[in-house]
């Protein structure tokens, strides 16, 4: 960012309001309502929104892009514009501490050649474009945090720069005006310029490690952007081909993906046979074979096979564009963790500029000769080694890179607070079809009673189920045409929620579904019911038939539990959780379920409102409660537990509702989800620890406490080095999470 802007920037806050005090509400919008162009937001402030690059009025951080979509490839002006300044300040900073440092090291040669007014008068040169250029930006910064009395790191900076450069210019120019508690044993008043310049250098040099940090977290969602494909291949409807913009498709489109090409968009297949490499949006490495009718999603690659899809999805509705959204989102959002280093900075710099204060006086009183010069040593030290940007830096640096890591493992965090407080859950409730199952249910068996044909109980049953969008339905159908049985259409179908389904196949009255729905219609089953529980207990879901008021029959579905359902139970127990299953199969086929993959609760016969009825039961006896779910009626039962989980196959309205969403809906994802909810966490307490240990220790060192035992007192070019060395710390311990096993 350029002088300009930053001028720009402080016009535009005093114009809103910002120049005076915060504005009543606490925001600091100055987006217009319907505004479609780029909003610039802060990561730490998120309320702090306007149309422009700047800083924020709030923490002095400079402000990010909201949207993704509007990220420039290019690099970031603010980076190229500190990294400018850095190798300038740097330039003449090093040629300072060489006129300086040098008689301390026995190089008094130059500063004897030159002479000691002429050596001052250098080092003023030298010092000052640092100072007043290369540190403009912390200096504008900091004298809005006053005008705000917003008060951050830059008020600190500010203040120690200014004072010292201010005391050096005025000793160089008119030393005569000082005592003599200013002066050493040969009457020379000291002067800070090498202070001042080495400060702001080393503040430049933080400055630009975060940027490349941030910016290194935005090529996550950078890297997102690049797996879509460029073009697209059309088939017009006179058969021809043409390759256009992925900009130019429209839904409904056919487009040909040939063999090793990107699927341009969601779509669906409807001609070809391939294997489709889904890695780079689920994290599974195995090829998924795509075929007739199968989903394929924009981004993913396809294998050996050339396929015609169907676009479905595209521009901003396609999965790969709702993935880089939510993850940007969740890169600006704050985790409740937050708010504690937030009231510990809203107290700590008045706190320091106190003890600043304090530690003047104490000097200027009980101090050595110079007493004066000592208490502006000491003072300028404590503001510089207690600026307290890795304080700031701790949360936001940690939930950056762990939303970009999650976006590449197939976990996509919709905000920090979701990832805060699954560290914390200790019961996990999954619903067994899609997600303990393949979700891919098969007819094995039919079980007419004596007297009725079996096909004919399959072919009412089948006819009857056409209507339902039910997985079991979808079973009972395939069995059927599996079979050759002719279907028919059925009439005054009705849906029972949990319990089955009804209406007329051939002007019969057919139902099927449950015990319940037995029951409901006035029927025993009798011994029925024995064959269906054996049934039961080998983990199948055995529904009755009934046609015209009389039991026809049993039809038996078995969903197969997926691969990877048994190790990724083991990994959630080992990570702490208790499992609950909750479903609406009975009691006798759950407990079959739950007993082969070592669950430790089950609750059967659930209907889709029991769901939040049974989290808000457990949370009342002090659970903390994930669910997992995918369809639509999960979407309450995913807004009442502390943290949803929407498998990325399921419903938009599940997703919208959940606070994490896997991409690839297994189990996998929750263990992948929790292992990197416990290392962000575990990230943000080490980065916390970093900055309030270093400032804890670090302010009384610098004002001195260690003098009178030690002689040891704390200079502001090695407090600013420190101070430096604290913000670097947290940055490179935040960036290990981008290395986290998942």
């Amino acid at each position: 960012m350029n002088e300009q802007e930053l001028q720009h920037d402080e016009h535009h806050c005093h114009q809103h309001g910002h120049g005076d005090k915060a504005p009543k509400d606490g925001r600091y919008d100055s987006v217009p309502e319907g505004y479609a162009g780029a909003v610039y937001t802060c990561p730490m402030h998120p309320q702090v929104r306007q149309t422009h690059p700047g800083s924020c009025p709030i923490c002095g951080m400079g402000l990010e892009l909201e949207s993704a979509a509007m990220l420039d490839e290019g690099p970031n002006p603010e980076l190229i514009d500190f990294t400018r300044r850095f190798w300038v300040g740097t330039v003449l900073t090093i040629p300072l501490l060489v006129l300086t440092m040098g008689p301390l090291l026995g190089f008094s040669g130059i500063r004897e050649f030159l002479g000691e007014r002429a050596t001052l008068w250098i080092e003023l040169v030298l010092g000052t474009p640092v100072v007043l250029w290369c540190g403009w930006p912390f200096l504008v910064r900091g004298w809005n945090s006053f005008r705000t009395m917003n008060l951050n790191m830059f008020s600190l900076i500010g203040m120690g720069v200014i004072a010292a450069w201010l005391f050096s210019v005025v000793a160089v120019i008119a030393p005569d005006i000082f005592p003599d508690g200013f002066r050493d044993a040969e009457g020379h008043v000291g002067v800070y310029f090498e202070a001042a310049a080495v400060i702001v250098t080393l503040v430049l040099l933080g400055q630009v490690m975060e940027l490349r940090a941030r910016e290194g977290t935005g090529k996550a969602i950078r890297a997102l952007l690049d797996l879509a494909a460029k073009t697209a291949r059309v088939i017009r409807d006179d058969g021809s081909e043409e390759e256009i913009p992925l900009e130019h498709v429209h839904v409904g489109d056919r487009l040909r993906v040939r063999p090793g090409e990107k699927v341009p968009v969601d779509g669906q297949v409807v001609d070809g046979r391939s294997s489709v490499d889904e890695s780079m949006i689920t994290g599974e490495p195995v090829p998924i074979e795509k075929v007739a009718g199968d989903p394929v999603t924009g981004a993913t690659i396809n294998g050996t096979g050339s396929l015609v899809i169907e676009a479905k999805r595209v521009g901003s509705d396609t999965m790969l564009s709702q993935i880089v959204e939510m993850v940007a989102a969740a890169q600006r959002s704050r985790a409740p963790i937050q708010k504690y280093a937030d009231k510990v900075a809203g107290w700590f710099v008045p706190v320091v500029i106190g003890v600043a204060v304090l530690a003047f006086i104490a000097w200027a009183i009980w101090g050595p000769e110079p007493t004066l010069a000592y208490a502006l040593v000491a003072a300028v030290a404590v503001l510089i080694i207690a600026c307290p940007c890795a304080l700031g830096l701790a949360t936001p640096m940690s939930i950056m890179t762990a939303t970009g890591r999650g976006a590449q493992a197939g976990v996509l965090i919709k905000n920090a607070e979701a990832l805060e407080r699954f560290e914390k859950i200790d019961t996990l409730i999954v619903d067994k079809t899609g997600t303990l199952t393949e979700g891919k249910p098969k007819l094995v068996a039919v079980l007419p009673q004596p007297g009725m044909d079996e096909e004919e109980v399959l072919r009412v049953a089948a006819s009857l189920e056409r209507g339902s969008e039910h997985p079991l339905a979808e079973a009972i159908v395939n069995g059927a045409e599996e079979r050759g049985i002719a279907l028919v259409e059925a009439t005054e179908f009705e849906a029972v929620t949990g319990k089955g389904v009804q209406g007329k196949v051939d002007g019969q009255a057919v139902a099927l579904g449950n015990k319940a729905m037995i029951e409901d219609l006035g029927l025993t089953a009798g011994d029925l019911v024995e064959r269906a529980n054996q049934r039961r207990d080998e983990g199948e879901t055995v529904m009755f038939v009934a046609i015209e008021g009389v039991i026809a029959g049993l039809v038996s579905v078995a969903d197969p539990v997926k691969e990877t359902t048994p190790d990724a139970l083991n990994a959630l127990h080992a990570l702490g959780l208790r499992i609950i299953m909750a479903t609406g199969d009975n009691e006798r086929t759950a407990k079959a379920v739950a007993a082969r993959l070592g669950i430790d609760e089950i609750r059967a016969d659930v209907l889709p409102e029991d769901k939040a009825r049974i989290i808000r039961e457990l949370q009342n006896g002090g659970a903390r409660v994930a669910m997992a779910g995918d369809g639509v009626n999960d979407a309450p039962a995913l807004a009442q537990a502390d943290v949803g989980i929407a498998m990325g196959t399921g419903a938009d309205v599940a997703i919208e509702s959940a606070g994490i969403t896997l991409v690839k809906g297994n189990l996998d994802g929750i263990v992948r989800a929790r292992r990197l909810a416990q290392a962000t966490m575990r990230n943000i307490r080490q980065n916390l620890f970093f900055a309030l240990i270093y400032n804890a220790a670090g302010v009384p060192v610098a004002a001195g406490v260690l003098y009178p035992v030690m002689g040891m007192l704390i200079s502001p070019m090695f407090a600013a080095f420190a101070m430096s060395a604290s913000s670097i710390s947290v940055v490179l311990n935040s960036l290990r999470l981008r290395t986290a096993r998942l």
